[in-house]
């Protein structure tokens, strides 16, 4: 007996740690919170859109691709910044932290500029790499003329929630973006069915809304931020401005891994969406669909994630290497444990998430086949999602992350799919189990680096 029960004694002993959790929760919790009511009103505004049909909402899901693309370049931005003001807030050098911050809305901002371009002048080009619907390209490109100017608010908001994040507010940023997203809920409704005393606009009505809320969220945070004169983030013109080309290459050395890493991943992610696409307007439709849940379902990890790689980063730059190996294992371990358990519940809300839109029965059913897989698959991305934003970045190991989450999904991923899709013929669900393989991948790789402890590195000591 005593055999039986030893490993689970381990796994009891290993976890015993109030202070761990403690921590991980007053950090993980208010994330998770914000991400479920940015998610949950998100899918909101997909259901309100899908009842205009499902080229209203296979066109506003393709333009938002490129918002996702800009997500993801400033998120590796951000976080890049982050695994510096997190060391830097964990050796308490507020100089530097603030210094940091300048340079990561600059880069921000440049981004922002980049897309936005793209989005006024070559909105039909860019959709027409998703799909040859020329229904779907019409209503996107009107559709990501209007939201795109959304896209300087986000890049400001960024570049102060990362630094907040990662010196221990993240109550600001919360209450912030609740605000913001009540704000696109009333708007996206109102404007696009025409309640509330205002026009009736249709689908650009939902782009309209998200101007109005994401103006609001970023005048609040930086107003609220300021008028903190104690807050990390509270820096100066002079400060913001400051400029150096060795302090910056210094930054930009550990940070540039995790930018290249996230345009490649993705970019990979928008080679699957082509494939899906390029595969019928059903099947493209029924991956939205999926994804307004699967964003519900994966709102705790990127909290933990977030949470992790704060909590490890702090114990990095106050030299404390043991505390960080040992919290960034309980919480891949956590990850393991909760994901399947968010998973069985994905399962159970299938259907009654599903009847809410009204689109035909064939792409109910893709969404009811994806959302099984995804579901059993679940515990294995909320497990890499650790290893890779709470680990490794975390630990200043960049580069083989790079390699880990920017190429694997090219070496594996992106072949197998299109390999599934258009040599085999093979249905979306099974397309989108193929993709899977990826993360098996990464998971198997991720897990060696993270026992080798070769990804710990103080990056404090370089600037």
């Amino acid at each position: 007996m005593s055999a039986i029960t030893a490993p689970f004694r381990r796994i009891a002993a290993y976890y015993d740690d109030p202070e761990y959790f403690s921590q991980i929760l007053k950090i993980a919790l208010p994330i998770t919170l914000q991400n479920f009511v940015f998610s949950a009103l998100n899918m909101a505004s997909v259901v309100m859109i899908g009842q205009k049909g499902e080229v209203a909402v296979a066109a506003v899901g393709l333009a938002g691709q490129v918002f996702f693309l800009l997500n993801l370049v400033l998120f590796g931005l951000g976080s890049g910044t982050a695994i510096f003001t997190a060391q830097l807030w964990g050796k308490g050098d507020l100089e530097n932290i603030r210094k940091v911050l300048g340079l990561s809305l600059r880069l921000s901002l440049g981004t922002a500029l980049f897309f936005f371009i793209l989005s006024q002048f070559f909105p039909e080009q860019v959709l027409g790499i998703y799909t040859t619907d020329a229904q779907v390209i019409a209503v996107g490109a009107s559709y990501l003329r209007v939201f795109s100017w959304t896209f300087f608010f986000f890049a400001i908001t960024f570049g102060y929630v990362f630094i907040l994040r990662s010196t221990g507010n993240v109550r600001l940023p919360v209450i912030v973006s609740v605000i913001s997203l009540v704000i696109n809920a009333f708007f996206t409704y109102g404007l696009v069915f025409g309640a509330f005393g205002l026009p009736e606009i249709g689908v650009n009505g939902a782009a309209i809304a998200i101007i109005i809320a994401r103006g609001v969220e970023c005048v609040i945070l930086v107003f609220a931020t300021y008028a903190d004169k104690t807050s990390p983030a509270a820096a100066t013109w002079e400060e913001l401005r400051f400029f150096d080309w060795g302090f910056t290459w210094k930054i930009m050395k550990p940070v540039l891994p995790v930018a290249f890493n996230e345009i490649f991943w993705s970019l990979g992610i928008t080679t699957y969406n082509i494939i899906y696409a390029r595969m019928g307007t059903a099947a493209i439709a029924a991956f939205n669909i999926f994804g307004t849940l699967d964003n519900l379902a994966f709102i705790f990890f990127i909290g933990l994630g977030n949470a992790t790689a704060i909590l490890v980063g702090n114990k990095i730059g106050a030299g404390d290497e043991e505390a960080a190996q040992r919290y960034a294992g309980r919480s891949i371990g956590l990850a393991m444990s909760t994901g399947v358990l968010v998973g069985v519940l994905v399962l159970l809300l299938r259907n009654p998430v599903l009847s809410l839109y009204n689109v035909s029965p064939e792409v109910l059913g893709y969404a009811y086949k994806i959302m099984t897989i995804a579901a059993l698959a679940l515990w294995l991305r909320a497990s890499n999602m650790i290893i890779i934003i709470g680990t490794l970045r975390s630990g200043g190991d960049t580069i083989y992350s790079l390699v880990l989450d920017g190429f694997v999904i090219w070496l594996v991923g992106v072949p197998l799919a299109a390999l599934g899709a258009f040599f085999f013929m093979l249905p979306i669900q099974w397309v989108y189990l193929l993709v899977l393989s990826e993360e098996l991948t990464k998971f198997i790789l991720g897990l060696m680096r993270y026992f080798s402890r070769k990804w710990i590195n103080n990056l404090t000591q370089s600037v």
